[in-house]
């Protein structure tokens, strides 16, 4: 219980928050609204959105690396699934955070790197084509969970992958409807 427990604290740490805070800028109530990096990167900028997507990525990767450290075998894919839920409601911004599209990104290149890594080039070359980073984020997002499958991941970590891929997909519901108005900021729109 206690991995699971310091699973969800450390996916709460909101790095873009933080960051951003440090240039002066409340993300909360800037740009989009979302606390993510997407939203730094609109917000603040380049380095400041890159440096929170890798703080995010290893929250992930680190609490899937804390289970594995733990007396009483939580298994990762539990403690990695509690950090995402960690950075979309965290205890330390009211329970309104990011998407957790990165720390997701982090979880499951520990647990199946083969479907993140092809997730992520799906993600790169939508992002790319389109300039739609919530595009990019749907479309990964729906690839991980049959990718995992297909390379052979476990049934636990394939069906969390489905779970998270659900909660990430309604966090994205405001985009979703944006994207078929025609109304979705693009980068550099």
């Amino acid at each position: 219980m206690l991995p699971i427990l310091l699973g969800y604290l450390a996916g709460s740490v909101p790095f873009a928050y933080l960051l951003a805070r440090r240039s002066g800028v409340d993300v909360r109530v800037a740009g989009s609204g979302n606390v993510g990096a997407a939203n730094v990167m609109r917000t603040v900028g380049l380095s400041r959105a890159v440096a929170v997507m890798t703080l995010d990525v290893a929250k992930g990767a680190g609490a899937v690396a804390l289970a594995s450290l733990s007396p009483g075998g939580v298994p990762g894919v539990v403690t990695g699934a509690a950090a995402v839920v960690g950075h979309v409601y965290p205890v330390w911004l009211r329970f309104r955070g990011g998407k957790g599209v990165a720390v997701a990104a982090g979880v499951f290149a520990v647990l199946t790197p083969i479907a993140t890594a092809v997730a992520t080039i799906l993600f790169i070359a939508t992002v790319w084509a389109t300039r739609y980073v919530s595009l990019g984020s749907i479309a990964a997002t729906l690839a991980l969970p049959p990718v995992a499958w297909l390379s052979g991941a476990p049934d636990l970590v394939v069906a969390t992958a489905a779970g998270i891929g659900a909660l990430i997909l309604f966090r994205h519901r405001g985009n979703m409807s944006r994207l078929r108005a025609g109304t979705e900021r693009r980068i550099g729109g």
